[in-house]
């Protein structure tokens, strides 16, 4: 072999080890690692060579790990995979053409209406099979398809029986339409028997409450849905103790993803058209280049928002994000009332108290849960790392704390907590600025391993998440936290720019906590902040609500949480009319900072409000959140039965029921024709090792090695190192 052809594979190969060593410099002893760079300092050109491709030739032939060394056929059905056009000749890989979404925003009730547009550019019949996120406070309530100058209106069913129905209307030949929820934020579209050069548009309809958070209100609306790790823990029992595998325990359904940087075909389009009864004062977006027009003047209660027309063409690689805020920062307190036919349904929100700092503050044991996983490469684990800075320098020196590192296995920094002194929090930082992301993402066993921790007596703990959200472990997630709430509560820190927000908020919910949403390492500072003041000063505790004068029942929550921000106190429920000759109020009490809290707002019964009919589903959408919860906790077919009732009785997509909607006319005889499976971008940030890489379209991905693999590999690497060494002294490399 020329000495050039040599210096060219060393330069193709030279970075391989580089970064193998600095991703699992932790877990490969010091002397090995010593050995393992004098090595390569003391070996020739033909020596490297050697080296790098034992080392590639290693990585090639490394089992997978535990995730996907299971049956092979049902890690394929859990695991995303790298999509490959072409792979079906005359099928159309690619029918999702555009999604365009329409937010009408009235006070505190968002109105959205989506629109996928799918058409078959191929030369047979097509069912297009895709996988969308939504928001994990959406309400979807409606369905319809456009064929041609036709309109089918969906029908909610129990979720079996819309899939048997949609089975049926493709067998037949006709254009169906099949809405199924996988995860609150995670639902799938089929669409059957779309002819070759027609277009099919699938028109979805859902509500959600916009609350604000210290005087800022957030629109956000989810584009791609991260690629979900989806190991062995998916199929163990359920964390309720009862041996029970919850109805979330199951696979996530497999996704083809373009790689990191591909930008999607499918266009996306954005408009928001914004009313408030209070003047507005600002509108931003973080997240995209966005357009404005506002009613003139200062007092400007409309405005119209939608995507520049200069911005950048990529737009559903990443949440869409919108923040306003209202004049002088207001937050529109008041209670909603809508009469129905049958029921009515109010909603209360109530602005509490301002934070008052507490004069003495109890020390606190801090764990951080840190996710280093594949998915985390890069971006996402740059912004973990910015905020592990703030959130460790933010630690008083009363506090104690750990860090405990996650992928497919996990370790603690040390053996128990340690006080928060400036040379804890300084080596606990640079152990983490260390770390490179690669590998599955066990959040299981991490979390078990956190309770397994002791702890003082004197001390209260908190436990700190901080991971993208990847995985599919949501329910029994939420469950383990539940378990385990007199130990500690969680807050959630996601990161990325297209986070699972269902499991973050959960977690937070399960745990009496608050989740974080950090889409840039700009915004770690911010956010450490909020989280250091929520900590150390609850602006309101032991709260709960009175209604006087109106006979409220089904009252959601049933009981209220701390409020831990300058977040308003929310009430849902159902009423009849006034009782009594008294005033018509709610009452809110609680207990601040600085003593007993009471705020009373009064109601009118008759006050006319549009676009109140939405509470109606805001209701029963939290009352499924609440029934899940308990679900998650407790197994069984309880809540199974009344969430689909809900579901059925209040036209709401849900675990349990679907919308389904089939067209009359046969239109593709035998029924026969191809599944197009829409690929989805990776979010913006996330890399390849997120996936993998398949060899064929659908295959089953192995994931990156864990750090203990890649330890047993150098060692190996070192002796063969030694010996190869050793040979070459004898004899004198020539080129």
């Amino acid at each position: 072999m020329r000495a050039d052809t040599l210096t060219d594979t060393f330069t193709a190969l030279r970075e391989l080890p580089r970064a193998v060593l600095h991703s699992v410099a932790p877990a490969v002893p010091r002397p090995v690692r010593h050995a393992l760079r004098s090595g390569q300092r003391a070996m020739q050109l033909s020596q490297r060579v050697a080296w790098y491709s034992l080392l590639s030739a290693l990585v090639l032939l490394a089992p997978p790990s535990r995730a996907q060394s299971a049956d092979a056929e049902n890690t394929k059905a859990e695991s995303p995979y790298f999509f490959v056009k072409g792979a079906q000749p005359g099928v159309d890989a690619l029918p999702l053409k555009s999604t365009d979404v329409q937010v009408n925003i009235s006070g505190v009730i968002a109105d959205v209406v989506v629109t996928q547009r799918y058409k078959n550019e191929g030369t047979v019949p097509i069912e297009a099979r895709y996988i969308f996120p939504g928001s994990t406070k959406a309400a979807v309530n409606g369905l319809n398809v456009r064929i041609a100058d036709r309109l089918v209106v969906a029908q909610i069913r129990e979720k079996q029986q819309a899939k048997v129905e949609y089975d049926q209307a493709k067998k037949e030949g006709k254009t169906a339409a099949l809405l199924e929820q996988h995860r609150p934020n995670v639902f799938q579209m089929n669409v059957a028997n779309i002819l070759p050069g027609e277009d099919v548009a699938v028109e979805l309809r859902y509500n959600e409450l916009l609350v604000p958070t210290d005087g800022n209100y957030q629109f956000v609306f989810p584009t791609v849905v991260g690629p979900r790790y989806a190991g062995t823990t998916s199929k163990a029992p359920s964390e309720t103790g009862s041996g029970q595998t919850t109805a979330h325990a199951q696979a996530f359904p497999a996704q083809p993803v373009l790689r990191a940087g591909e930008v999607s075909p499918a266009a996306f389009n954005m408009k928001v058209n914004l009313a408030s009864p209070i003047g507005i004062q600002e509108i931003r977006s973080p997240s995209h280049a966005i357009d404005t027009q506002m009613d003139a003047g200062s007092a400007a209660k409309r405005a119209n928002v939608q995507l520049a027309a200069n911005a950048s063409r990529v737009a559903n690689n990443r949440d869409f994000i919108l923040d306003y805020r209202l004049a002088g920062s207001a937050i529109q307190s008041g209670v909603l009332l809508h009469k129905g036919e049958k029921e009515n349904f109010f909603l209360a929100m109530v602005q509490p108290p301002t934070a008052v700092p507490q004069a003495a503050i109890t020390p606190r044991d801090y764990i951080f849960v840190v996710d280093i996983s594949g998915s985390m490469h890069g971006f996402p684990l740059d912004t973990a790392k910015a905020l592990m800075r703030q959130l460790l320098g933010n630690l008083k020196a009363s506090d104690t704390f750990n860090v405990l590192l996650f992928s497919g296995s996990n370790r603690f920094l040390a053996p128990n907590s340690v006080p928060a002194t400036p040379a804890n929090i300084n080596a606990a930082i640079r152990t983490i600025e260390e770390m490179g992301g690669g590998g599955s993402t066990e959040l299981l066993p991490a979390l078990r391993r956190v309770y397994t921790q002791p702890k003082s007596q004197e001390l209260s703990r908190t436990v700190v998440v901080v991971t993208d959200g990847y995985v599919s472990v949501e329910s029994e997630a939420f469950a383990l936290v539940r378990k385990n709430l007199s130990q500690a509560n969680v807050f959630a820190f996601g990161i990325g720019s297209s986070v699972n927000r269902h499991l973050m908020e959960g977690l937070a919910r399960a745990g009496m906590g608050k989740p974080f949403i950090i889409t840039k390492p700009s915004d770690a500072k911010e956010q450490a902040e909020r989280f250091r003041k929520l900590i150390e000063s609850p602006v309101l505790t032991s709260v709960k609500a009175k209604f006087e004068g109106l006979d409220v029942y089904d009252v959601e929550p049933q009981a209220l949480p701390d409020v831990l921000a300058e977040r308003p106190v929310i009430v849902f429920g159902k009423w009849r009319e006034k009782t009594g000759s008294g005033p018509t109020r709610v009452v809110i009490e609680g207990r601040a900072a600085n003593g007993p809290y009471t705020q009373s707002l009064p109601i009118d019964a008759q006050a006319e409000w549009q676009g109140t009919g939405a509470l109606r589903h805001l209701w029963a959408r939290h009352r499924i959140a609440a029934l899940s919860d308990e679900e998650s906790l407790t197994g069984g077919d309880a809540q199974k039965a009344a969430i689909t009732k809900l579901g059925l009785d209040y036209s709401l997509l849900t675990q349990y029921t679907s919308f389904i909607a089939v067209d009359k006319v046969v239109r593709n005889l035998g029924g026969q024709g191809a599944t197009a499976n829409q690929p989805s971008p990776l979010p913006e940030g996330v890399s390849n090792l997120a996936v993998g890489e398949a060899s064929a379209l659908g295959a089953a991905v192995s994931s990156t090695p864990e750090p203990e693999t890649w330890a047993a590999m150098l060692v190996v690497l070192a002796v063969l190192g030694a010996q190869v060494a050793r040979r070459q002294r004898r004899q004198p490399f020539t080129a």
